[in-house]
């Protein structure tokens, strides 16, 4: 998971794990980046709004790379851009703020199961 927000961020995690899924949270999409290695990661929930670089540029950037990570984006903001460009790159599912566990749930298993 990657979100600026800490106490968000900290939510999720807690409820993921609780849920079952393995978690590790960055605050960054820089601090991802410097941890990410192909085949660790099963799914990506991941902020658009970020500090430095953005959300949909770290997953411009995944799918630049080669990356075939599901991303699940959230976000706060209301902008219908965001959902355009998001489903251009590798979106799963498009979440807004604040998120429905129970929808984050369903859309990583989704994400996650096998085709």
């Amino acid at each position: 998971m990657v979100d600026d927000d800490e106490s968000f961020a900290r939510a999720i995690g807690r409820l993921l794990r609780a849920a079952g899924f393995g978690t590790v949270i960055y605050h960054s999409a820089e601090a991802f980046l410097k941890g990410f290695a192909a085949g660790t990661v099963n799914c990506l929930v991941l902020d658009i709004q970020l500090g430095g670089m953005s959300g949909l540029d770290l997953g411009r950037r995944l799918a630049a790379m080669g990356a075939r990570i599901p991303v699940i984006f959230v976000t706060a903001s209301e902008d219908d851009g965001n959902c355009q460009q998001a489903r251009e790159i590798n979106c799963s599912a498009f979440l807004h703020k604040p998120v429905n566990g129970q929808a984050l749930i369903g859309a990583i298993q989704h994400a996650v199961q096998p085709a």
